[in-house]
């Protein structure tokens, strides 16, 4: 009768819909319930163990409802001998709890609070492994009939059955979903056997970034694998250390069969199976974009996007390897003036113009390279000239001079050349260096600027290199000074003012004029520093000669750095303010010129230090770029006529016709007029005759020192407002 009731109860359990589903959960339930109906007990559980059989937790349940805390304990960390009693046995049997040393590590946290008495605990197994438990417990200290055991150990079976059923099911199911993830994936998944160094598994990714489908691939060795076939030394260096049991990744252009290439990006790590089988999981993607893109990269990188011609870095590096040849560098003159005036879009239209005919010239002639090297700068390469050098400096001088029609405005571009041949200049200075070197003297030259580097220019450049190297120590160490050319007035015959000039006492050259430094310091930006230091010293002077009565404006050249330096209104209101000066006795002077190269920056800058009281003269007015409306939106106080228009008065009759329109445009402006450069008597009377204002020169004196100016006005001034010696 037992046996047949046994056998009902574990058909209900095999037959049951919960089992065959494979549903751990609720056949645990089912089990604990009929146990709990047929064997009389109190309680009944079944618990999972966790890999480390530290934790358990509950599955199923059945018995009266436990007050709070009153469970097996979700921890087994403090029952070692209870686990390992499970291990060994297929179960533990106690008929009385408080005496049996198997289960004493339950004892006072479980047993007694519950008042369990005695307890058959069944181990749940998967091929020998602790998985979970079946706990049967009563409250009386009772033995436990072979009967019980036999059906306790039976659907602890049936349990461990429907575990593994279950793990069994969500293995598959994961195996499914890696190869489904795998198959859908855009990356390359490859399983190689390590032990036959064969493929075993390779996704549908492989044939569309690679070309080979997986059915020509699985079953394929590594050595006949692309990656082993076009890079062998790689392969082989990647191999060992995967055998090392290594982590390799990398990058690698390969080549399909339709001769495409491609970049692979991949990692392959080693993995050991549960059979102890050996295989690498091989993960690849196709990285050819990222490369294209990274190559697209340095092509803007060495492109000038504008000409699309190769940029100064790129041409720097054709030129370290070029020994032999002859470099030609170009610059507009005059281009910055072109761009304002007209507008950066004309001004893009003349350079992509410019780079235009430097292609024609390079393709007639087999330049080796041409390059846009600055804003207005291009450099040709010439290789090996197979026409003479003479021949190709005119012939692209000439292109580049032709008249450029842009829009409908007619431009005649105003070319700058240099020449430079390699060999010569090989291993002495940078060969762009000197083509910069002769391209300034280019710029000075009249008619057909084309200048060749040789060693007279690079002796001045040296000179110059020292010279700006002596101008820091002639800054720090007081070596100015100030001289001071007086300025005679034609209409009341007095001197009414002075020009500062600078004089550089040099410790070996002696005494320098401007013109040996002051460009060398506007390139190398001292100029502000000196700038700085002669408006210092002037306005210090003018407040000494004004301390003294003496009525006199103090005039100061101001380069075009200092003037758009953006602090020159902030240090000469300072200056204002420290010596107080009078109105309209400071005058400075900045050419036409520099003027026009920011005329809304000039314009607001001049308004500012006229409200001040400080006056405004355009030096060297003729010779410079400008019109009569930008003249007149100028608060300009005077003009100072070039001393080129001076010099040749009494014998041209055009420069007296240019003088005289001067000086009659300044009337009608209002603007007073000084003449430059004034050296005979006859020059004077013309201008006195014309009405011009004021005349500087050698006729009445050259520059002098301080001490010897104040001698000067002092013999020549009128009594009443000489200085005193």
């Amino acid at each position: 009768m037992k046996k047949r009731k046994h056998q009902h109860i574990v058909d209900l359990v095999v037959n049951s819909t919960v089992k065959q589903q494979g549903d751990f959960a609720k056949t645990a339930e089912l089990v604990t319930e009929l146990l709990c109906q047929h064997l009389g007990l109190s309680f009944a559980s079944v618990w999972s163990l966790n890999e480390s059989q530290a934790t358990q937790a509950e599955i199923a349940f059945f018995g009266p409802v436990l007050p709070q805390g009153k469970k097996r304990p979700a921890s087994l960390k403090n029952a070692p001998r209870y686990l390992q009693e499970l291990r060994k046995h297929r179960h533990i049997d106690v008929a009385d709890t408080l005496s049996d040393d198997r289960v004493s590590e339950l004892r006072d946290d479980y047993f007694i609070e519950r008042g369990i008495r005695s307890t058959l605990d069944l181990a749940i197994r998967i091929n020998g492994h602790l998985e979970g438990i079946l706990c049967l417990e009563r409250s009386q200290p009772l033995l436990w009939s072979e009967f019980d055991i036999h059906l306790g150990s039976q659907l602890a079976d049936q349990l461990a059955l429907t575990l593994a059923t279950r793990q069994a099911d969500d293995k598959d199911e994961q195996l499914m979903l890696f190869r489904s993830a795998a198959e859908q994936s855009d990356q390359v998944t490859m399983l190689i056997n390590l032990h036959t160094e064969k493929v075993e598994y390779v996704n549908a990714a492989h044939g569309r970034i690679t070309g080979l489908p997986a059915e020509k691939v699985i079953g394929l060795g590594l050595k006949q694998m692309d990656f082993f076939r076009q890079h062998p030394k790689l392969g082989e260096t990647t191999l060992a250390r995967i055998f090392k049991g290594e982590n390799v990744q990398g990058e690698v252009k390969l080549k399909r069969a339709d001769g495409h290439c491609y970049w692979l990006k991949y990692h392959a790590s080693q993995f050991i199976t549960e059979r102890g089988n050996h295989y690498v999981l091989v993960c690849g993607e196709d990285n050819s974009e990222q490369h294209n893109y990274q190559a697209e990269l340095e092509k803007l990188a060495w492109r000038c996007n504008l000409t699309g011609l190769y940029n100064r870095a790129h041409f720097n590096r054709v030129l370290e390897r070029s020994q032999q040849g002859m470099l030609l560098l170009v610059d507009l003159m005059g281009f910055k003036r072109f761009n304002d005036t007209y507008g950066h879009e004309q001004g893009d239209a003349l350079l992509i113009e410019i780079a235009r005919r430097l292609r024609h010239f390079a393709d007639i002639y087999k330049a080796k390279e041409i390059a846009r090297v600055g804003s207005d700068e291009f450099a040709v390469l010439m290789a090996d000239p197979s026409e003479e050098e003479e021949f190709l400096r005119n012939k692209l001088y000439q292109q580049l001079a032709a008249p450029v029609f842009i829009g409908r405005e007619q431009v005649d571009p105003k070319p700058a050349l240099a020449a430079v041949d390699l060999a010569a200049v090989n291993n002495l200075v940078a060969p762009l260096t000197c083509a910069d070197i002769a391209l300034q003297h280019a710029k000075k030259k009249q008619g057909t600027a084309i200048q060749i580097f040789n060693s007279t220019l690079l002796s001045a450049f040296k000179d110059d290199a020292q010279i700006e190297r002596d101008l820091h120590t002639a800054i720090r160490g007081r070596q100015f000074e100030l001289y001071y050319q007086p300025l005679w007035d034609l209409q009341q015959n007095r001197y009414t003012g002075a020009e500062a000039l600078i004089r550089w006492h040099h410790p070996k050259k002696g005494v320098l004029f401007p013109g040996a430094f002051i460009d060398i310091a506007e390139q190398s930006g001292m100029i502000n520093a000196i700038g700085a230091w002669v408006l210092e010293a002037a306005c210090r002077q003018l407040n000494l000669w004004q301390h003294h009565n003496l009525d006199m404006s103090m005039h100061v050249n101001v380069s075009a750095r200092q003037f758009f330096s953006g602090n020159l209104y902030e240090q000469v209101w300072q200056l204002l303010s420290r010596y107080r000066l009078r109105p309209k006795s400071l005058i400075l002077e900045i050419t036409e010129t520099e003027l026009m190269e920011d005329i809304r920056y000039a314009t607001n800058l001049c308004q500012e230090l006229a409200e001040l009281g400080v006056g405004l003269a355009i030096d060297d007015f003729g010779t410079g770029y400008s019109s009569m409306r930008y003249l007149k939106q100028f608060p300009i106080s005077k003009l100072k006529i070039d001393r080129s228009f001076i010099s040749d008065l009494t014998v041209s009759h055009e420069s007296r016709e240019i003088v005289s329109a001067i000086i009659a445009m300044a009337r009608a402006l209002n603007l007073s007029l000084t003449a430059e450069g004034v050296e005979t008597t006859d020059q004077e009377t013309f201008l006195a005759k014309s009405l011009c204002d004021q005349a500087q020169g050698f006729l009445y004196s050259p520059a002098l020192r301080e001490a010897e100016f104040s001698q000067f006005l002092y013999e020549n001034q009128v009594p009443a407002n000489r200085l005193p010696v």
